[in-house]
This record gives C-alpha cells, sequence and structure tokens, in this order.
C-alpha cells in the first residue's frame, strides 16, 4: 500500500510538472508569436510607408515629366520662332550689307575728293609758311639769345651770392667747433683735476685709518 502511494504521488508530480511545462511552453510560444505578429506589422507599416513614399515620388516623377513635355514643346516653339526671326534678320542684314556698301562708296568718293583739295591746300600753305618762318626764325633766334645771356648773368649773381653766404656760414660753423674742443678739453680737465682730489682724499682718509689702528 506504501509504495503504491508513493507511486501515485510520483505519478501526480510527474503530471504537475508535465502540464507546468507544457503551460509554460504555451506561454512562451503566445509571447513568441505576439512578438512575431508585433514585427510583421511593424515591417507592414514600414512597407505601407515605403509605398506611399514611392507613390508620391511616382507622382511627383509624373508631374515632372508633364513638365518637362510642356517645357520641351516651348521650346520647341521658340526655336521656331526664333529660326524666323534670325531668317528676317539675314534679308534685313543682307539689304542693309548692300545699302552701306552704296553708302560706303559715295562717302569714299567725297572722301578722296577732299583729301585732294587739302592736299593741294597744304602745299600752298607749306610754301607760304616756310617763306614767312624764315624771317621769324631769326627775330627769334636773337630774342632767345639776349634773353638767355640776361639768365646766365643773373644766375652767375646768384650763384656767386650763395656761395660768400656758405663760406661765412661754415667759417662760423668752424669756429663753433673749435670753441666746443675748448670747452671739451676744459671740462676734461676739470674732471680731472677733481678725481685726483677725491682719490687723495681717500688715501689720506685710508692712511689715517691704518694709523690710528
Amino acid at each position: 500500500n506504501c509504495a503504491t502511494v508513493i507511486s501515485l504521488t510520483f505519478q501526480t508530480n510527474v503530471l504537475t510538472e508535465l502540464r507546468k511545462w507544457k503551460l509554460s511552453l504555451i506561454e512562451h510560444h503566445k509571447l513568441q508569436m505576439r512578438q512575431e505578429k508585433e514585427k510583421h506589422a511593424s515591417h507592414v507599416r514600414q512597407l505601407s510607408n515605403e509605398m506611399a513614399n514611392l507613390k508620391e515620388l511616382l507622382r511627383t516623377y509624373e508631374i515632372s515629366i508633364g513638365r518637362k513635355d510642356e517645357v520641351i514643346t516651348n521650346l520647341t516653339k521658340a526655336l521656331e520662332r526664333q529660326k524666323e526671326k534670325t531668317e528676317l534678320m539675314r534679308s534685313f542684314t543682307l539689304w542693309r550689307i548692300q545699302h552701306i556698301k552704296a553708302k560706303q562708296e559715295e562717302y569714299a568718293n567725297r572722301i578722296a575728293d577732299r583729301q585732294f583739295r587739302t592736299a593741294l591746300m597744304k602745299k600752298v600753305w607749306t610754301a607760304w609758311r616756310s617763306h614767312s618762318e624764315e624771317k621769324w626764325k631769326e627775330k627769334v633766334a636773337k630774342a632767345c639769345q639776349l634773353r638767355a645771356e640776361d639768365v646766365c648773368v643773373q644766375l652767375t649773381n646768384d650763384y656767386e651770392a650763395k656761395i660768400a653766404e656758405l663760406t661765412a656760414t661754415l667759417e662760423q660753423t668752424k669756429a663753433e667747433v673749435l670753441r666746443l674742443h675748448s670747452e671739451r678739453e676744459e671740462y676734461e680737465a676739470t674732471m680731472k683735476k677733481a678725481f685726483m682730489r677725491g682719490v687723495c682724499a681717500l688715501n689720506l682718509e685710508a692712511m689715517t685709518m691704518f694709523q690710528g689702528k
């Protein structure tokens, strides 16, 4: 009987432990399932956000492509208008070049006539001027010579006065230098005498101190 009780108790304990282990496994499995569901939900949300961003980017690209098509169309029209304008400008430029050439030929003829008349007037003017300048040059040369002589005399007088003034200043400077040298020698002699008197006084005082000792 005692062995039977022990066996039943052991079986009961084993069953209890098995149930606990089973419950623990179930709870652990539920926890893993919940975590996997949360991860899956987070991944789904991330994918949804990425899908939304991609949709927005796709919409932006579609708008950009539409604008690019519009820009290309506008540029094509602008190029066509520019081409037409260029053709018109080319035609106008050719007409203007022909008109300018005609004007240039007419202007060149007028300039040639004017230069011929000017050259003829220059020859006449040069002949008259050369005759007049000979007398004028003689008068100017004489006047310049007289003026130059006056200027040279004035400059000579000014330089001689300046040299005399500088000579007097130099003599005064030499006298001042000699006076300063004399004063310096007297000052040095006076200082030497005073130094010797001081030395003698110190020697006498030292001898008196030694004799006292």
